[in-house]
């Protein structure tokens, strides 16, 4: 997997995540405040999309993940 794979799938996790803790009829709910990560991570890949700058990216790029498929 790719840098670009990790961050979908990452993104991914963490929205359907926060929903689950943050939507009143999950089993898992705690707060209705982890909806504001749920948004954070919505709009931070929205400004992925023009900008192609993403902290999650740098992160990953520092782990060693390689940023094309081979």
């Amino acid at each position: 997997m790719n840098i670009t794979d990790w961050i979908h799938t990452i993104a991914g996790f963490f929205i359907l995540f926060t929903l689950l803790l943050g939507v009143d009829s999950s089993p898992l709910f705690h707060s209705k405040y982890w909806l504001f990560f749920t948004a954070f991570v919505g709009l931070n890949l929205f400004q992925f999309g023009f900008t192609k700058f993403c902290p999650m990216g740098m992160i990953l790029k520092a782990l060693g993940v390689p940023e094309k498929r081979t």
